[in-house]
C-alpha cells in the first residue's frame, strides 16, 4: 500500500521590513516595505510604534499613487485639508502640492512652504498628528528638510525656565508671518475672507503632552506663535525668543537629504521642521498629506 502524501503546512508571510535608526537626535529609515499594498495589522503596528519611538520615518523607494498615499495616511486618522486650496492636487483635495515649479506662468504648488520653523497646523484647534511628504521631483542640489526634536528641547531646558513655562499658553496664528512670506515671494496668494475665517488665532499650551507616549514637548514656533497669553509684550517676546533659540540647537536637529521616491512621515506633536531651500532653477515637487491630531493638553 503506497504511503499517503502529506501536504506541507501553509507558511504565512511574515514582515521583513527593517527599521534603521539614524545616528541623530531623531529619525529612522524603513527598508523593504511596499506601501502599494495595504499593510496587515501586525506590520502597521510595527510602523506605528517606530513612529512613536523615532518621531520621523523615511520610507525608502515608495512608488505609490496619490490614492495609495491617502489610504496609508488615513490609517493614522482623519485627514486635514489645507486652507490654500489653490494648491490641491487635482482630484485629490487631501494632497497639498509642495513645489517651486511654474506652468503657464503660474505656480503649481506652494513654493515657500516651511520657510520658518513650525509644527504643521498648530494654528487650529486640532493641530496635526503628523504629515507625510512624498518626493515626486527632486532638485540636483538643495531641497533638504530639517527637523528639531521638541522632546529633547523640553528635556534640556533649564529647570527654572521649565517651571516658568510649564502652565502657560500661547497664541498661534496662520497669519503671523504671512505678510512677510508674501513680501519675499510674490507668488504666495492673497487670502480670501473665507480663508481668513478658517484660520482664526487659537491658544495652545506652551508645553504639551504627547497623547500616546505621555512625554512632554515644547509647542511653540517662530512661524505661528505670536505671543504668550497674559504676559506683557516685551516679556512675551523675550521668552519666546529664548524658547525658539533653544529648540533648534544643532544637537536637537536632523537634516534630511531626500532620495528618489522617499516618503517622509513626521510627528508634529514631537517635532518642528524647516525647509532648507533650493535654487530657483531646480525643480522640486512633493505631495503632502496631513493627519488630524487631538486637542493639545
Amino acid at each position: 500500500m503506497s504511503a499517503a502524501l502529506i501536504s506541507e503546512p501553509e507558511v504565512l508571510a511574515t514582515s521583513t521590513f527593517k527599521v534603521n535608526p539614524f545616528n541623530a537626535p531623531l529619525g529612522a529609515e524603513i527598508i523593504n516595505l511596499d506601501l502599494t499594498r495595504a499593510l496587515p495589522d501586525d506590520e502597521f503596528k510595527r510602523v506605528h510604534q517606530a513612529h512613536l519611538d523615532h518621531h520621523l520615518l523615511i520610507f525608502r523607494d515608495q512608488r505609490i499613487t496619490p490614492a495609495q498615499q491617502i489610504a496609508f495616511s488615513r490609517r493614522f486618522g482623519a485627514l486635514q485639508i489645507h486652507v490654500l486650496h489653490q494648491f490641491q492636487l487635482s482630484g485629490y483635495p487631501e494632497i497639498l502640492i509642495i513645489s517651486n515649479i511654474k506652468e503657464n506662468g503660474e505656480p503649481i504648488g506652494l513654493g515657500d512652504a516651511g520657510h520658518f520653523w513650525h509644527s504643521d497646523l498648530s494654528y487650529v484647534d486640532l493641530p496635526s498628528l503628523g504629515s507625510m511628504l512624498h518626493a515626486q521631483e527632486l532638485p540636483a542640489e538643495g531641497g533638504d528638510t530639517l527637523f528639531a526634536n521638541m522632546h529633547l528641547a523640553w528635556d534640556t531646558l533649564a529647570p527654572a525656565l521649565q517651571r516658568q513655562v510649564a502652565h502657560l499658553k500661547a497664541e498661534h496664528s496662520y497669519l503671523a508671518q504671512y505678510a512677510e512670506l508674501q513680501r519675499r515671494n510674490p507668488w504666495r496668494p492673497d487670502l480670501t475672507a473665507e480663508q481668513i475665517a478658517k484660520v482664526k488665532p487659537v491658544l495652545q499650551p506652551v508645553v504639551r503632552t504627547h497623547p500616546e507616549t505621555g512625554r512632554k514637548t515644547l509647542f511653540v514656533s517662530e512661524h505661528f506663535t505670536t505671543k504668550i497669553d497674559g504676559l506683557p509684550e516685551d516679556e512675551s517676546r523675550d521668552l519666546l525668543h529664548q524658547l525658539f533659540t533653544h529648540s533648534v540647537k544643532p544637537e536637537h536637529v536632523y537634516r534630511h537629504h531626500y532620495q528618489p521616491h522617499d516618503l517622509v512621515f513626521w510627528d508634529n506633536r514631537s517635532l518642528m521642521h524647516l525647509a532648507g531651500g533650493c535654487p530657483d532653477d531646480q525643480r522640486r515637487k512633493l505631495y503632502r498629506t496631513t493627519i488630524e491630531g487631538d486637542l493639545p493638553f
